[in-house]
């Protein structure tokens, strides 16, 4: 494969460059490539033995005199029974300079759209990987990146409305965006159509209904250790710190009412089922998807104090236009309804447990749409199957 083009510095001086091949080299797998700049080899590389496990980031230097556009050539070679080729050019920009490029363009523009996030160079397994925040892959904070915090903030100085895309594998603690950005857009890797998708739900093209995964917390000073395995303050289920979003959170373009919660009973013998109904109305301007969302507030002083704060125990995406309503039904059997003790059994524990029926967990003060509640009452135990 020969890779040609022009390669342009944004300013003179020297640069940092690196070759990244795709694959290690335990399977046969022979690379090799050539850079050529204005026509001069500036580097070469060739694969070690086979047997080297190592991930290849053959690294280079160049040093520009001028910001006038340079003759560019990569030439590479690939052989390798089992995996396929890949390699990507990259360059480490000098200290400041995209920043500064940043905040010019920030100050000239009506509105100011921040791409940041993570990368799955930065976390992901076993990585060769060890700056603030990751070790190996591993993440040691869940802040963004100390240069992407800092952009953030001098574009937010420029006093332009500002719309912050997320693009993560994972939870991000974005409090300076949510508390100086007009909106927050979590896009996730999307893929190579992510682009279009990101534009359209900036532009209302498309109205979005994604509902959060995970809880995004505030700091990790909220948790235990990572090598403490107790679920005690950990997840949706247990967590009762500051949450930066919540478990199943997510917002629209347009609004929606719930309404007419009703129980198949207020009482319930351990075992049976409950059967519940809701209506859910489109209250908003534009035509939208809802994720109806069924939460369990089971009783917290049954089970040894063991029991979840919350479960979800179903949910239901609909889509409906400016004004329509419709009624939904779920089915509570006695697995959703029973907890696990501290010995790993699961039974139905009797008591007075509530249920939260919305677009969003209980007590969500975020959630534009408020759930609505009943509460019902479970009389004796029932041992369950694991």
């Amino acid at each position: 494969m020969r890779w040609t083009g022009v390669i342009v510095p944004p300013q003179a001086g020297e640069f940092d460059l690196d070759v990244r091949l795709a694959h290690c080299y335990p399977c046969m797998d022979h690379e090799r490539f050539t850079v050529k700049i204005d026509g001069r080899e500036i580097s070469s590389f060739a694969t070690p033995a086979a047997g080297s496990r190592d991930h290849m980031t053959p690294h280079f230097k160049i040093n520009f005199a001028d910001t006038e556009p340079h003759a560019f050539e990569l030439d590479y070679r690939h052989d390798a029974p089992l995996f396929g080729a890949g390699i990507t050019l990259e360059w480490t920009p000098p200290a400041g300079l995209l920043q500064r490029q940043a905040l010019e363009a920030a100050r000239s523009a009506d509105l100011v759209i921040a791409m940041v996030g993570l990368s799955p160079e930065l976390e992901g397994e076993e990585m060769p990987i060890k700056v603030p925040g990751f070790a190996g892959g591993d993440r040691t904070d869940i802040v963004l990146p100390a240069a992407q915090l800092e952009l953030l903030k001098a574009v937010a100085q420029a006093g332009k409305p500002l719309a912050v895309v997320l693009l993560n594998g994972s939870a991000v603690s974005v409090r300076y965006a949510q508390e100086h950005a007009n909106a927050v857009l979590e896009a996730w890797y999307p893929g190579e159509y992510g682009g279009v998708a990101i534009a359209d739900t900036l532009l209302g093209r498309n109205n979005p209904a994604g509902r959060l995964p995970v809880t995004f917390y505030d700091s990790v000073d909220d948790l235990p250790p990572f090598t403490e395995y107790s679920m005690a303050h950990r997840t949706y289920r247990y967590y009762q710190g500051r949450q930066l979003y919540q478990f199943g959170f997510g917002l629209s373009y347009t609004t929606f009412k719930y309404s007419n919660l009703a129980l198949s009973s207020p009482t319930l013998a351990a075992g049976d089922s409950q059967r519940v109904s809701v209506a859910v109305k489109n209250t908003g301007p534009v035509t939208g998807d809802e994720v109806v969302q069924v939460y369990l507030v089971p009783p917290q002083e049954a089970n040894g104090g063991l029991s979840p704060h919350v479960e979800l125990e179903g949910f239901e995406r609909v889509t409906l236009k400016p004004g329509e309503e419709r009624q939904l039904s779920f089915n509570l059997t006695p697995r959703d309804l029973s907890v696990v003790d501290a010995t790993g059994a699961r039974a139905v524990q009797p008591g007075r447990y509530t249920l939260s029926i919305g677009g969003a967990q209980p007590r969500d003060a975020a959630a534009l749409t408020q759930p609505v509640l009943a509460s019902f009452v479970i009389h004796g135990t029932a041992p369950l199957p694991q």
